[in-house]
């Protein structure tokens, strides 16, 4: 299994705060916030590397980064080569990017580089392996459906099988949500070719990528039970910060 950071983005809605400085890479208690990813991912069995990729305009940023940790297992930056949010490749983009890289071989867990977390990833990756080849995504009950509303807003059947899902819709069915967290056998990872070459498929919005394969295959949703938060903008960011 290979993990997979998506950390490419420019945090446009962070603005001024990201302007020169990657999100991912924004303190938590003083640590990056991708270190506590990297720190997630030490605890499973079966890793065999972790790619983390970036954009150029801050891929030095991520290499001084790289440079003063000291992983029990390699890590690979990979640069995308987009220099500001107009030509950036989008989440999608950045996932299809790295698989072709890793010459689409290998489960993957991918992870959003803005996203922070309690709970362990064992039980999602157990939860996940005994699904396979289905895909297997994270999800957390927000418990509130006007904020739910943000998300993407997924309902899943008695078997944890995901048989709706709403990109930010205006009104939310579920407060159960989206995470940026998947997980992805290599049986499947191909799918995201023929995503890609369908005219107008979003590039950036993970979310439309999961709603087009629901469709298509089996997607199953595991839900985390303790703390999780999207640092998404100023206030999730404030909020999580003060309360940590």
């Amino acid at each position: 299994m290979k993990v997979l950071i998506l950390a490419a983005g420019y945090g446009t809605r962070l603005y001024p705060q990201t302007k020169n400085f990657p999100k991912p890479l924004l303190k938590i208690d003083n640590k990056p916030l991708i270190t506590y990813l990297v720190e997630k991912t030490q605890e499973l069995k079966g890793v065999s590397r972790i790619i983390v990729v970036c954009n150029n305009h801050f891929f030095w940023r991520f290499q001084a980064w790289k440079n003063r940790l000291r992983p029990k297992r390699p890590i690979r930056l990979l640069n995308d080569l987009s220099t500001s949010p107009q030509d950036k490749l989008g989440s999608i983009g950045d996932m299809y990017f790295s698989f072709r890289k890793e010459n689409f071989r290998g489960d993957f867990l991918v992870l959003g580089g803005d996203n922070f977390f309690s709970d362990s990833l064992s039980g999602f990756v157990s939860f996940a392996k005994a699904r396979k080849p289905a895909i297997t995504i994270g999800l957390f009950d927000i418990r509130d459906k006007s904020k739910a509303k943000r998300f993407g807003v997924v309902s899943i059947n008695k078997t944890a099988r995901v048989v709706k899902f709403w990109e930010k819709p205006q009104r939310a069915a579920t407060s159960l949500v989206a995470t940026c967290l998947y997980y992805l056998p290599q049986e499947k990872i191909s799918l995201i070719k023929k995503y890609l070459s369908r005219p107008g498929q979003s590039r950036d919005t993970a979310g439309s990528y999961i709603k087009w394969l629901i469709h298509r295959d089996k997607v199953y949703g595991y839900t985390f039970k303790n703390l999780w938060a999207d640092i998404g903008n100023k206030d999730a960011y404030n909020a999580l910060t003060r309360n940590r």
